[in-house]
């Protein structure tokens, strides 16, 4: 099988088969605000990562690498949607275009549509420091993403089965390049114990890449002899891993993993994120209804967004981070036995 065709299996299975929906952000409830003392007109939507700004608190997450002109179209058409929309876009694993220089073009494409956006470079954890300059020079990137992609590699029958030294890797790619690192997980979840780990080298920011949305164990078994399942249920729920990192790191945390909506998105702020990904549901979007229609879908986002800020009083998105919560059910639990004090979301005050 071709590269080429082993990323449009994974796209269409991203589609279908590797889709769920166990984000644990049905048990976060926001307490009503009667007198949020806000005006609709005055919510902004600006955020921070780090000593990035963004004008949206939403970014397109890495989702297609280089595969041939199926995933350079839509890399192209993802450009073109962070470009029309002022929102993030992050490319998929770069690593194939380093090692084949055919394949720079799919994308180098997303810098020559959106000059002026924010884009982020994407490699695994098994990249060099050279790799690292070179993926960051190839789309003039304003932060480099490593991934970690444990459960991945081992179900997929051609992956990795080697995962010494990453975090010393991650380490001196942090400290020798000239743009932020992005540490992200790829569907399974950041712990509190990963989180203070990756917060002692010199990172700018954890990506939770949490359990809940496309889910690649089940991509990869649908390519094996013999399945590997009992890695299809796998992993730490979205909302309980910004939970998690956000509690011990001290670094901007970005949310993603299913997260599908403008109310999943405010429900990620507050619980501690700065910026929200989105991969699986910009990309159904896109394949299935174009490129016009995501663009109206994610200026929907940014309204509903203010929206719901507004009734909440709040009028910057990191003032989100105040309002009180209730957690209930499965998520309740995991952060009760994790020693993570569900009850102190609930007792929160904001004074806007």
């Amino acid at each position: 099988m071709t590269r080429a065709q082993r990323k449009r299996d994974h796209i269409n299975y991203a589609l279908t088969t590797g889709q769920q929906n166990k984000t644990g952000f049905e048990d976060v409830k926001f307490v009503h605000q009667s007198l949020p003392d806000a005006t609709l007109d005055d919510t902004r939507l600006q955020s921070r990562i780090g000593e990035l700004s963004l004008s949206s608190p939403i970014f397109v997450n890495a989702m297609t690498g280089g595969g041939g002109e199926y995933t350079s179209k839509i890399n192209a058409e993802l450009s073109l949607l962070a470009r029309e929309t002022g929102i993030g876009l992050a490319v998929g694993s770069q690593m194939s275009a380093l090692k084949d220089p055919s394949e720079r073009k799919t994308y180098e494409i997303v810098r020559k549509n959106n000059p002026d956006g924010i884009i982020f470079a994407n490699l695994g954890s098994e990249a060099s420091v050279q790799q690292a300059i070179d993926a960051v020079e190839m789309i003039e990137a304003d932060a480099l993403q490593v991934h970690l992609n444990v459960i991945q590699e081992l179900t997929m029958p051609e992956g990795d089965r080697d995962f010494k030294g990453a975090l010393e890797r991650i380490h001196t790619i942090a400290d020798r390049l000239s743009v932020p690192v992005i540490v992200k997980e790829t569907g399974f979840g950041i712990s509190k114990e990963a989180a203070m780990t990756l917060s002692g080298t010199s990172i700018s920011a954890i990506d939770v890449g949490g359990y809940g949305g496309t889910n690649f164990s089940k991509i990869e078994n649908q390519r094996r002899q013999r399945m590997l399942s009992y890695f299809d249920d796998w992993g730490i729920p979205t909302a309980a891993s910004i939970a998690e990192a956000h509690s011990v790191s001290g670094l901007p945390i970005l949310a993603s993993g299913g997260i599908r909506n403008s109310l999943e998105i405010v429900k990620a702020l507050s619980l501690g994120a700065c910026s929200v990904g989105m991969a699986g549901a910009i990309l159904k979007c896109i394949v299935d209804k174009g490129l016009e229609a995501t663009i109206e879908e994610v200026n929907d986002f940014h309204t509903d967004i203010q929206y719901l800020m507004c009734a909440l009083g709040c009028m910057r998105t990191e003032d989100l981070q105040k309002v009180p919560l209730i957690l209930t059910g499965e998520l309740y639990h995991w952060l009760a036995v994790r020693g993570l004090d569900p009850e102190k979301y609930s007792n929160r005050q904001f004074n806007a």
